[in-house]
C-alpha cells in the first residue's frame, strides 16, 4: 500500500488556482521530494495532506485514510516539520517535548523523549532553555518532537530554509537516519536542487500548481536533462540568431539556450550575440530538468528566504 496517494487534487482560493489536477504517490519507507519554486503549490499540497485545509476537489489518502473524511486518523499517523522552527525558546527541550506529548495524547512520554534526545545528541541539553540552542540543535529538537508519538509518515515543508550550509548538511543526515532507522516515510518539499538530489529516491517537479514530471533524479535527468547556456547581455537579442543552437528562452535580462551539446556550440553561441557580459554553462542536472520542463530556472524565481527568516526571528525577539 502507498503511504501517500494523491489523485487529481484541485485547490482554488477564489479565482486563484493553487493546485490544478495534482497526482502522485509515495511508497512506504520512501524519501520523496516535491520540488518547485515559491508559489508552485508545494505548501498547499502539504496542508491538504496534513488535514490543515480541504481540497476543492480530488482525493488524497495518507496511511490509507482519506484526508477529508478521516482527518483524525490521518493526524494520528503523521508528523510535521515546517520551514520555520516552531519550538518555544523560553521552555527547556523536555518541556517542549512534554507539550508535544500532551497535544498527541502520548502517555509515559518521558522515557521516549529522553531516548530521542539521546539519539539526536541533545541529552546534555535536556533541561536547558531552547533559546540558548544553536539553529542546528533547535532543528534536531523539532524532529524529536515530530517523532515523539511514533508517526508512520513525516511531512517536511521546506525544512532547511534558514539553515546555514553546515546545519543543512547535518539535517540531511538526520533525515537519512530517521528514514533508515525509524522506518519513517518522508515527504519533503524543497526548492533546493541539491537537497532533492541528495535525499530523495523519487522527485515530483511541480510548477504553477501542476506536476510536470515524476521519477528518480537519474530518470528525470536522462529524460529531460539538457545543458543550458546562460548569457547575460547588454541589450535585447534577436532570438532567431540563437535558434539554430537549441531552444531559447529569456529570463531576468538573460538568454537561456537549451542544448544537448554545450561544449560543441558554446563558442558559436557567444559569437552570434553582440554585447555578451557574461556566460555560464549549466550541465545536465535537476536545475536544467526544471528549465527544460518549465522554461525558467528555479534559482531565478527564489527570494533570499534565509535572510527573510533571520529578520523574522530577530523581530520576534
Amino acid at each position: 500500500m502507498d503511504a501517500v496517494l494523491v489523485e487529481n487534487l484541485v485547490k482554488r482560493y477564489g479565482d486563484v488556482v493553487a493546485l490544478d489536477g495534482v497526482s502522485f504517490s509515495v511508497a512506504g519507507g520512501e524519501i520523496f521530494g516535491l520540488l518547485g519554486p515559491n508559489g508552485a503549490g508545494k505548501t498547499t499540497t502539504i496542508k491538504i495532506l496534513t488535514g490543515l485545509t480541504r481540497p476543492t476537489s480530488g482525493r488524497a489518502l495518507v496511511a490509507g485514510f482519506d484526508v477529508v473524511k478521516e482527518t483524525r486518523e490521518v493526524k494520528r499517523r503523521i508528523g510535521w516539520i515546517s520551514s520555520e522552527i516552531i519550538v518555544d525558546d523560553e521552555l527547556t527541550a523536555l518541556e517542549n517535548l512534554e507539550i508535544q506529548a500532551r497535544l498527541h495524547g502520548v502517555s509515559n512520554w518521558r522515557e521516549r523523549a529522553l531516548q530521542l534526545l539521546r539519539y539526536f545528541g541533545l541529552a546534555d541539553a535536556a533541561n536547558r532553555p531552547v533559546g540558548k540552542f544553536s539553529t542546528g540543535m533547535r532543528k534536531r529538537l523539532e524532529v524529536a518532537m515530530a517523532l515523539l508519538h511514533g508517526p508512520e509518515i513525516l511531512f517536511m515543508d521546506e525544512p532547511t530554509v534558514g539553515l546555514d550550509v553546515g546545519a543543512r548538511l547535518g539535517f540531511w543526515e538526520v533525515v537519512r537516519q530517521i528514514n533508515r532507522e525509524f522506518g519513517v516515510t518522508v515527504l519533503l518539499t524543497t526548492h533546493y536542487m541539491e537537497e532533492a538530489e541528495e535525499l530523495c529516491r523519487r522527485v515530483a517537479v511541480i510548477n504553477k500548481g501542476k506536476i510536470a514530471a515524476v521519477g528518480t533524479p537519474d530518470e528525470l535527468k536522462a529524460k529531460y536533462g539538457v545543458d543550458v547556456i546562460e548569457l547575460e547581455v547588454e541589450k535585447p537579442v534577436d532570438v532567431s540568431r540563437l535558434a539554430p543552437f537549441g531552444e531559447v528562452a529569456a529570463q531576468d535580462g538573460k538568454m537561456l539556450v537549451k542544448t544537448r551539446r554545450a561544449e560543441e556550440v558554446l563558442a558559436d553561441v557567444v559569437k552570434a550575440v553582440d554585447g555578451v557580459k557574461s556566460v555560464r554553462v549549466k550541465k545536465s542536472s535537476l536545475d536544467t530538468v526544471f528549465i527544460n520542463l518549465t522554461g525558467a530556472s528555479i534559482e531565478g524565481e527564489q527570494t533570499d528566504l534565509r535572510k527573510i527568516y533571520m529578520r523574522v526571528r530577530r523581530a520576534r525577539r
